[in-house]
């Protein structure tokens, strides 16, 4: 017989995160309506942008055609890659628009250009998505594009019909464990895998939690790349080690972890993502999800700092853990 049991995952009102995450600590409001509303303040401050964080768009449009079609990663901003292996493009979590809002003039708004124009991106084959909010699935931006191309959009359950909303044809929503073979005409081929991450999901004030979050293992030409889109630290990261890895590349959040108590149950700080990555079994990590909003309270230019200082306490070289300039390019071990 077969089981008609729920996944763990599924609940009877949406999903939650896998057994052992960490969680917020009851009756974090007070705290949390504190916070934002110190956040509020704060985002009319200019951010004092690093000389050399963002290359210009043609500079970015040169480093990706310079790799000739090799297998290579170019960072957008934020948490938005255009990722080649196995000959396949694939474009993560791309919010390309000025705010990570559901209005466009209010709300967190980037302090940098992205690396890319959705304008100008090149030809994609899958679009991969991590979850519902605003800063990685983001409505002005998905629009454009696909009123540019068509790619296969991958995307965890639930939310299928808001990317079809956004004109998209090619929509397959995917489960934790679910995967998705991809065979191009012409031979290039690649495999997706939806796997755990620890975080949430909401659009709005009654949505919370009704679509899934995840992150993904794409593997193509003897490759396998893990993708976090949004995750804290758990004990599923070993499993996901355990089950899926060695990764030859992991691209994991190091940024949005201020205050603590708050955000240790939704986003990684510095010296996580390097548990994170070491649990997993990567050989390489890039740090992401920093240098583009104010999101939470910590510097904007902190991360990589102690991202790069955890990394080689935790035996990474300087080749090993990265921190690319939005735009940049590099080809792929």
């Amino acid at each position: 017989m077969h089981s008609t049991a729920k996944p763990w995952h599924h609940t009877d009102k949406g999903f939650r995160n896998p057994p052992g995450s960490p969680e917020r600590q009851p009756g974090s409001w007070r705290p949390m309506l504190a916070f934002l509303w110190r956040l509020h303040r704060r985002r009319g401050r200019p951010v004092e942008v690093r000389d050399g964080h963002v290359l210009d768009q043609e500079a970015a449009l040169e480093g990706w055609r310079a790799m000739a079609g090799a297998d290579g990663l170019c960072w957008l901003g934020h948490v938005a890659f255009l990722l080649r292996i196995g000959g396949i493009t694939v474009l993560t979590d791309p919010w390309l628009s000025d705010y990570a809002s559901p209005f466009q003039g209010y709300g967190p708004k980037r302090y940098v250009p992205p690396g890319i124009a959705v304008d100008e991106l090149p030809p994609v084959d899958v679009l991969l998505l991590s979850h519902s909010h605003y800063d990685h699935l983001c409505g002005p931006t998905l629009r454009r594009l696909a009123g540019r191309m068509q790619p296969l959009v991958l995307a965890p359950l639930g939310l299928g019909p808001l990317l079809r909303g956004f004109g998209f044809r090619h929509v397959e929503e995917m489960d934790w464990e679910q995967a998705r073979r991809l065979e191009l005409p012409d031979g290039r081929a690649a495999d997706f895998t939806s796997l755990p991450a620890i975080h949430q999901s909401a659009r709005t004030l009654s949505d919370r939690n009704r679509t899934l979050w995840c992150s993904w293992s794409i593997r193509a030409g003897g490759r396998n790349v893990w993708f976090g889109g949004d995750t804290a630290y758990g004990p599923v990261m070993g499993d996901i080690g355990a089950r899926h890895g060695p990764f030859d590349l992991a691209l994991i959040g190091i940024g949005a972890y201020e205050p603590r108590s708050l955000m240790r149950s939704v986003h990684a700080n510095p010296e996580d993502a390097v548990m994170i990555a070491r649990d997993l079994r990567a050989a390489r990590i890039v740090g992401m999800h920093w240098g583009t909003v104010v999101l939470t309270e910590e510097d904007p230019f902190e991360p990589p700092v102690r991202f790069q200082t955890a990394a080689g306490a935790a035996g990474y070289g300087a080749e090993e853990a990265l921190i690319m300039k939005i735009g940049e390019s590099r080809l792929l071990p």
